[in-house]
């Protein structure tokens, strides 16, 4: 094996915080050791037509200087690009004369679950390639850089929305992303106090969630002297019913992975405990009793929904996915100069560069039920009756990779 002089920088799938901190950490440790850093734009795009590139950007000491490792995003560019849906038969020889035009030996490539399953492809097709996990949705089986800043920003949110929530006496929804898993509607949703948290490895039972809210709601403002209350839901896109139907925005097309664009989980949320209040007896009489009760006016609590979409994922980065990204991106070249492919980086304890195979880490992790039943012991109510949880108890001590 030659002796890698190059290395080119991808992102790619959806953008979070940590990215550009990748970008910097593996630019700053291949210059350290004279090897050229290029960044390839536009992810899978940009590598399949790098052949056609005149130029790329060369990642030295003062281009590195403007990679701000806070900017919670990648300046190197995205795309949704499956490479072996590409219909032309020489694309994987394009993408190795693209890398050769260039000099480039190996590629970073950080990206979530979509990303890491090109990166096995391009692997299996004599493209090396080492992989810095990046995916807000936490569910691959390591951390991955974005996670933290996105729940930080949920909880920050919903967090925020009681305020409003409170003044008007209103039950507040707020939806967040998570397709096929909830760990930070869970993880954002318990930072902030939420009282009911949705996600999508648990169907929805809207009658327990209506019980829950009615009971929380009508007590604080019951109690409160200025008769006040608020009650808050967080609920992941990808949420299903008791049926397994998922809230998918039928007039969308699927994207290069499959896909379907998930819309609408808040608003039928909304809709359910909207009708669930106006069919009550009970809500009208304890309207009557607070003296908020307006006939044709106000018969019933409002319930709004809030979609803060892509605020979770943009603006700035948080300082555990700084650090994070920065290892990972760093250990990525060093594992790359060491003739490593295929691989994705778990975790860099002390000297220690951990990894796994990235078909290993790419299989989907979903938020393990047994920690949701322990926090249905304390009041926070997951959309079903709540499963009785009798912990295990261990001695210590020990060191465990961050997964949330």
């Amino acid at each position: 094996m030659e002796p890698i002089r190059n290395i080119g920088i991808l992102t790619a799938g959806g953008d979070c915080g940590g990215l550009n901190a990748v970008v910097r950490a593996a630019a700053k440790i291949a210059v350290a050791r004279n090897i050229g850093a290029y960044i390839i734009p536009s992810g899978y795009a940009g590598l399949y037509n790098l052949v056609d590139y005149d130029e790329l950007v060369r990642l030295d000491d003062e281009r590195i200087d403007h990679v701000h490792s806070s900017f919670a995003g990648s300046e190197a560019g995205h795309s949704r690009v499956k490479i072996s849906k590409i219909k032309n038969p020489d694309k994987y020889r394009r993408i190795l004369d693209g890398l050769k035009k260039f000099d480039i030996g190996g590629l970073v490539i950080s990206g979530g679950d979509d990303t890491g399953s090109v990166m096995v492809d391009l692997t299996e097709n004599g493209i090396p390639c080492v992989h810095a996990p990046k995916t807000m949705d936490l569910d691959l089986h390591t951390y991955s850089v974005g996670g933290d800043s996105a729940i930080n920003k949920i909880a920050h949110f919903v967090n925020e929305i009681q305020t409003t929530g409170k003044t008007h006496n209103r039950i507040m929804v707020v939806e967040v992303f998570g397709r096929y898993t909830g760990h930070t509607a869970f993880r954002g949703g318990v930072a902030s106090d939420a009282d009911c948290i949705l996600i999508p490895e648990i169907p929805v039972d809207f009658d327990v969630v209506y019980d829950h809210m009615k009971r929380h709601y009508t007590r604080r403002i019951l109690r409160s002297d200025l008769r006040s209350g608020t009650y808050t839901i967080v609920v992941a896109e990808g949420i299903r019913d008791d049926k397994g139907n998922l809230f998918a925005d039928g007039s969308a097309s699927l994207d290069s992975f499959g896909h379907v664009k998930l819309a609408g989980a808040g608003r039928y949320v909304r809709q359910c405990l909207e009708d669930r209040l106006r069919r009550d007896e009970e809500i009208e009489r304890f309207l009557k009793q607070v003296g908020m009760y307006v006939p044709d006016v106000f018969t019933s609590p409002e319930v709004r929904e809030v979609v803060p979409g892509h605020l979770v994922r943009s603006g700035s980065t948080f300082a555990y996915d700084v650090n994070f990204g920065k290892e990972a991106g760093a250990a990525a070249v060093l594992l790359l100069l060491q003739g490593f492919s295929g691989v994705t980086v778990l975790s860099v304890n002390g000297g220690e560069i951990r990894y796994i195979s990235t078909k290993e880490a790419i299989r989907r992790r979903e938020v393990d039920l047994r920690l949701v039943s322990f926090y249905e012991q304390m009041d926070i109510c997951f959309g079903r009756i709540p499963v009785p949880c009798t912990p295990l108890f261990a001695e210590g001590p020990g060191v465990q990779d961050r997964v949330y």
